[in-house]
């Protein structure tokens, strides 16, 4: 069943993280040292990491908390150097100064998908804001090494599996369906204490 999890969609993840109150979303650090939630989601991996301690422990992990020196909110400046540093609250996709600057410094084959957006919130994870020039490199070395889809995108693994054919939405409603009956059972008896 833990596999399973793999199946569900932010929207029956969310649910579960709601009835136990396990956190799923973002959380910056002010500079006042107070904690704000941000309007942003954790990754679907990142969460249904927490779900699955949550299972084995009992225990609610943490949430994913940026401190404060890797945040900045706010406009992006329009020119931006090798050297300047990737903030979370100023990357943004459709800022061209910044794509072009990651195009340049990985030859052209910057592409601003999941494996950037895993990356960048890896690196403020862990209280570092890298400098663009650190990101690309970074980036090109998970690019080199990600052979195969996160076990969480779970159409992209079966298709690579090649396991995913027409009826992939009708069995991942079905694992998906087995997977919240059994988590309502478990919740349940735990509840009453049994």
């Amino acid at each position: 069943m833990l596999a399973d999890l793999n199946y569900l969609n932010m929207g029956e993840i969310k649910q579960i993280c709601k009835r136990h109150k396990i956190p799923y979303w973002i959380v910056i650090e002010t500079g006042e040292g107070k904690r704000r939630k941000t309007s942003d989601l954790d990754r679907k991996g990142v969460v249904l990491k927490r779900i699955r301690q949550f299972l084995e422990s009992g225990v609610i992990p943490k949430e994913t908390c940026f401190s404060a020196e890797v945040v900045r909110m706010g406009s992006f400046p329009k020119k931006v150097a090798a050297d300047d540093r990737l903030l979370y609250g100023q990357y943004q996709k459709k800022n061209r100064s910044m794509m072009a600057l990651l195009r340049e410094l990985t030859e052209g084959e910057f592409k601003n998908g999941a494996i950037a957006r895993i990356l960048a919130r890896e690196f403020w994870t862990a209280g570092r804001a890298p400098t663009f020039r650190e990101f690309a490199a970074e980036w090109q070395k998970a690019r080199r090494e990600h052979e195969s889809p996160n076990p969480e995108w779970a159409f992209l693994t079966d298709r690579s599996n090649k396991t995913a054919d027409a009826d992939w939405k009708k069995l991942r409603i079905k694992k998906a369906k087995k997977v919240m009956d059994t988590l309502n059972i478990v919740f349940e008896r735990s509840r009453r204490g049994g």
